[in-house]
């Protein structure tokens, strides 16, 4: 396993990151991009892998001269996994004078509430992690909200596929009873019906539940053969070590979603786990990286930055850091094609880049006015923990 106490390293080293950080010399005034994510709470390491990501993309930009001829910096708020305070964390970020965008982190909750004051303030809001599917497909006209992340409703047709590549035939679905589990509930209602695939059980647990023999117990009457978990790092540990409490004929293996690789899940379920089949969805794996020429640049300034970083294993929840990596490059070129920093500008420009190459994929484009999702299902794969606690592709056998 991972070293617990790098990892708690890692966690105070995020939090001396809460203020402003720039590094160029330059004495012309920055524009700000704001951050409004976890930094403390159960998904942690989701804000602190995102903050990284950014701030080695906004190193790269400024150490090239900028945007506009300005150093970009970025404003770090703390949510907590609260909607109150994210909505809180928007109103005080909208305010800093050039600030041209909000990049947000995990917790689907969190950003539903901050949807009307996104818009109110005309502030762009960046998707970094949430994949709620009404994030993106909102009521706005015109619409502030741009993604590099999971639209649910995508990843809902993505693991019912897997749990059929695997030959399952009932599965079951276990959903945190939040917008997010919501929005995946009707996601995989849709899925189901499109690749004519019967759901056997539907379960649902709230925030903080620590046991869940009730709902295994519904699994086994239903006959469910493979269980569809919709769960952030705390509950998915729960999940976990009841499934482990369990006999071993009597254990379902588990396909996940990927809210559990947003804390210290490894840490949390506190044993080994090898004898219980888990995976769960990625949209990248630095492992196996699309662009090599890209990820190694990536790789080589993380290590540089963060000095308990010196292998791939040492990359913390990693798709927030690619994600938030492409989004502030993705924003830079946005605000060089505006040619001014008036964040209606800004947005509009989004809507109208050309090709990118990223370290995800090549966005050809990335965004159009009618889909502000930058990803999609053929960007989603399969991963599980390795014995040492990192995250690590699932081999096909395809």
């Amino acid at each position: 396993m991972i070293n617990l106490c790098s990892r708690i390293s890692l966690f105070l080293l995020g939090l001396l990151l809460l203020t402003p950080t720039f590094a160029s010399s330059t004495e012309a005034s920055p524009i700000y991009i704001g951050l409004d994510a976890d930094m403390s709470s159960g998904a942690a390491l989701s804000g602190l892998s995102i903050q990284r990501g950014a701030l080695i993309a906004i190193d790269e930009i400024n150490a090239a001269g900028g945007v506009l001829g300005r150093p970009l910096e970025l404003v770090t708020r703390d949510h907590r996994g609260n909607p109150a305070r994210g909505k809180d964390n928007i109103i005080e970020l909208a305010e800093i004078t050039d600030l041209v965008a909000i990049i947000g982190g995990l917790h689907t909750p969190v950003a539903m509430a901050e949807l009307e004051i996104i818009h109110e303030k005309k502030v762009v809001y960046l998707g970094a992690w949430a994949a709620g599917t009404p994030v993106v497909r909102n009521k706005y006209d015109p619409n502030y909200v741009f993604r590099v992340s999971v639209r649910d409703e995508f990843a809902a047709e993505f693991l019912l596929k897997q749990a059929q590549l695997d030959k399952h035939l009932s599965p079951c679905l276990l959903l945190e009873n939040t917008g997010w589990g919501r929005s995946n509930k009707k996601g995989f209602d849709q899925a189901a019906k499109k690749l004519a695939l019967k759901i056997g059980d539907t379960q649902w647990f709230n925030w903080g539940v620590k046991t869940f023999s009730t709902p295994f117990q519904q699994f086994m009457e239903k006959n469910c053969d493979v269980i569809l978990l919709v769960a952030n790092a705390n509950e998915g540990a729960a999940v976990v070590k009841s499934m482990l409490a369990l006999p071993l004929k009597q254990r379902l293996p588990i396909i996940s979603h990927w809210g559990i690789t947003g804390g210290d899940f490894v840490a949390l379920v506190g044993q080994e786990f090898p004898d219980l089949e888990l995976s769960f969805l990625q949209t990248y794996s630095f492992f196996k990286p699309t662009e090599e020429k890209v990820v190694a640049k990536f790789t080589e300034k993380y290590f540089q930055k963060f000095s308990t970083a010196n292998k791939i294993e040492d990359i913390v929840a990693p798709v927030g850091s690619a994600h938030a990596y492409d989004i502030v490059h993705l924003l830079s070129r946005a605000i060089k094609q505006a040619g001014v920093t008036e964040r209606s500008d800004i947005r509009t420009a989004l809507e109208n880049l050309d090709r990118y190459d990223g370290l995800i994929r090549k966005y050809d484009p990335p965004f159009t006015k009618n889909r502000h999702d930058a990803l999609d299902i053929a960007d989603f794969t399969l991963a599980r923990f390795n014995d040492a606690g990192a995250i690590v592709p699932v081999e096909s056998d395809e």
